[in-house]
């Protein structure tokens, strides 16, 4: 969406028709938990986890381990600012990702089954703002990357809907999460790069049929940079309602 490609919208909305019947899914009795919560009598859960001093500390020693070691693949490839680069963003990115704990899965099914908003709110605001340094970077000379719209998009939106829904995680959660120590979520990283080497081998023969036909689809250049610019930021702008609408009916409709 930053990078003005049309096939970006249209993916985000059958991405979110796939969420919300991967939410649908979800709730049939095959995935169900058979865990029941209950209180003690003090209304606290008994499993409740204290973390410890010597917990933290290994963390801390382990983060400064890991920044050292990204600081001497920094240094050993310093005349390629490139990969110097690359590895530093990657570690920033990486943090803020877990300390934000920014999800698309749960940006989507909270708003289905909560009605809560904050985490599409927060994303809708992301791209709001880095349309804006893409667009910066456009003007200097950089090239967008523009993707064809075509049943492509349709269909591997639904599916990718669906599909984060029934793991719990999109491309960005189960990384921090598998990080984090959840075993749930490494496997469904190994699903996700098994899936990825399923595609790479199957895409010489489905991407002349549902990929090279259609058009790419750059917004800048059929509205002008004014006007792309500003169409991004309309629909941005009904993305943002839409939440807010969502979030009153849910609650008006889920009163009682």
């Amino acid at each position: 969406m930053p990078q003005f490609s049309f096939h970006a919208w249209i993916f985000a909305i059958f991405m979110g028709c796939g969420t919300y019947v991967g939410t649908k899914i979800i709730s049939l009795p095959l995935f169900q938990t058979k865990m029941v919560m209950k209180k003690n009598k003090n209304g606290k859960s008994k499993y409740t986890y204290q973390a410890k001093n010597s917990d933290m500390k290994n963390k801390i020693y382990i983060a400064i381990g890991c920044l050292l070691v990204i600081l001497l693949f920094v240094h050993s490839f310093r005349m390629q600012l490139v990969l110097g680069m690359a590895s530093l963003f990657g570690l920033l990115f990486g943090f803020l990702l877990e300390k934000g704990q920014i999800c698309f899965t749960s940006g989507f099914r909270d708003l289905w089954l909560a009605g809560r908003t904050n985490m599409m709110q927060a994303i809708i605001a992301g791209m709001a703002i880095s349309s804006l340094g893409t667009f910066s970077f456009i003007l200097f000379g950089r090239t967008p990357l523009i993707f064809w719209v075509g049943p492509n998009v349709v269909i591997g939106g639904f599916l990718f809907g669906v599909g984060i829904v029934i793991a719990g995680g999109c491309e960005t959660g189960w990384m921090y999460r598998a990080m984090e120590g959840q075993v749930h979520y490494m496997l469904v990283g190994l699903g996700n790069v098994i899936g990825s080497i399923l595609l790479v081998l199957v895409w010489n023969k489905i991407a002349p049929v549902m990929v090279y036909p259609y058009p790419k689809v750059n917004l800048l250049k059929t509205f002008g940079y004014t006007g792309g610019l500003a169409v991004t930021y309309i629909l941005l702008g009904i993305a943002f309602l839409l939440t807010i609408w969502w979030q009153r009916f849910f609650f008006k409709k889920n009163k009682q």
